[in-house]
């Protein structure tokens, strides 16, 4: 296998993990927080330049864009384990098909989105039952934004190519670089040209045109074999693909119903009025930063885990585990307890409106506050992914959080139409779905244990289970 650790990644393999697992999230976490940013940027200069309608527009669209989007980042994942357990049995071939089919999967998914979210804006707008002052300026601003998708998923897709080998500092700098042009033409457009709504989704489509073209430049030209991204031998082959679905699919479709269960709790959200639409979405922007926390360490589960499996070093995805959860939940907790303290200067980033801040309140100390109990199924879920496990954390995750939040939104708000009361089943369906995923972790962990044999065929697929 061509040596990459000293120059691209984390030696996955081999000695002390817990700073090596920090070190893989670090960058992961800084580069959540700036793709988060090209959205809050958005949020903010529009709400100083345009007011609570042009917030409500840009930063109630979180949900749409993630039940589209959430399916293919899946994928990715499907593609981050494929490789990750193609480099622990050192099967040059097998990570160059991957790659290569990698590439193919990340143009169509892009063309998809593009064409898909364009057409359905509208429709699931008012299916949301949207104000009448916000859906015209959040249908534009969708649609534009639906245009950037095949530079997005070039991004996500070359990123997991790149995490697979432990390399998260590259997509990071990407990112800096795009977050400082969105910055900059969010200025440009809305505050010199006037362009609203429509400039600050411009701006957001060029910056994620620059983030792509900089990640696709450092898998051409900047990664050594078997990892060079190589366009013109770009091809699918079948077998990869099939198993980069078999395990990406579930956990896309777990997104997709994540989200969808979120778009009926926005929707509960509207009837609320545009300031308590603004105020939760100036609010789920720092969910959304805390939250990239808890992927970081989730990401860091799926490949090391991946790695060490394909390798036979079972104690070291045990380690993974515990290291990853350990450190995940106190990150998560020490961010929402910092922002819940400063909840009157984070808001105000937003808005200097007291109606916003009313209802922005609201949501931090009904949600954002106990938002690390989910650190126990998201890390569990990662953990048995790693292992090829997808169908089994997907099932358990829809049913703790999505069916028991869509049966919260139509039976008990309808009886009690409060906003704390709405925001509750957050926490709630955090703990039941943490303690179902945790326990199927180590169910899934014994029968690994258990089952696994060493294998040194040269070219092996990866253990895929349901």
């Amino acid at each position: 296998m061509a040596s990459t650790k000293a120059n691209t990644g984390v030696d996955m393999l081999h000695g002390p993990m817990a700073m090596k697992i920090l070190l893989f999230a670090l960058p992961l976490m800084a580069s959540g927080i700036l793709q988060q940013s090209f959205n809050a940027v958005d949020i903010a200069v529009v709400g100083n330049y345009n007011g609570p309608a042009a917030i409500a527009a840009v930063g109630s669209n979180g949900a749409i864009v993630s039940i589209l989007l959430n399916l293919f980042l899946g994928i990715a994942i499907g593609a981050n384990v494929v490789i990750a357990n193609y480099i622990g049995q050192n099967n040059d071939r097998g990570i160059r098909r991957s790659v290569a089919t990698v590439g193919v999967i990340s143009i169509i998914s892009g063309a998809i989105l593009m064409v898909v979210g364009s057409i359905v804006a509208r429709p699931i707008l008012e299916a949301m039952s949207t104000p009448e002052e916000v859906i015209d300026y959040a249908t534009l601003y969708l649609r534009i934004y639906f245009c950037g998708m095949p530079f997005i998923m070039a991004y996500n897709f070359g990123s997991a190519i790149l995490r697979s080998i432990g390399d998260t500092r590259r997509p990071f700098y990407s990112l800096l670089v795009a977050t400082a042009v969105n910055a900059a033409l969010d200025w440009l457009f809305v505050a010199i040209f006037d362009m609203g709504v429509a400039g600050v989704a411009i701006a957001t489509v060029i910056a994620n045109a620059v983030n792509s073209a900089i990640v696709i430049y450092v898998l051409v030209r900047r990664l050594p074999e078997p990892y060079t991204l190589h366009p013109r031998q770009m091809h699918i082959d079948r077998r990869d693909m099939g198993k980069m679905l078999r395990i990406g699919v579930p956990a896309g479709l777990q997104g997709m119903v994540f989200s969808l269960s979120n778009i009926f709790i926005q929707s509960s959200v509207n009837s609320f009025g545009a300031d308590a639409i603004a105020g939760s979405a100036a609010v789920l922007t720092f969910e959304s930063y805390c939250y990239y926390i808890i992927t970081a360490f989730c990401a860091a589960a799926i490949a090391f885990t991946g790695q060490n499996f394909g390798a036979g070093n079972l104690q070291r995805c045990k380690r993974v585990y515990r290291l990853s959860m350990v450190m995940a939940f106190v990150g998560c907790a020490i961010a929402n307890l910092l922002i819940v303290w400063q909840s009157r200067a984070c808001i105000g980033i937003f808005s200097d409106d007291p109606a916003v801040y009313h209802w922005g309140a609201m949501r931090l100390h009904t949600a954002l506050a106990f938002q690390a109990i989910a650190v126990s199924y998201e890390v569990s879920g990662a953990y048995m992914r790693g292992f090829g496990y997808s169908m089994l954390p997907m099932v358990l995750t829809i049913f703790g959080t999505c069916v028991l939040r869509l049966a919260w939104v139509f039976f008990v708000v309808p009886r009690h139409h409060d906003f704390v009361v709405l925001l509750s089943i957050y926490p709630i369906s955090w703990v039941i779905t943490g303690i179902l995923v945790t326990v199927a972790a180590r169910v899934v962990q014994r029968r690994v244990f258990a089952h696994h044999l060493a294998v040194t065929v040269d070219d092996v697929e990866p253990t895929v289970r349901v």
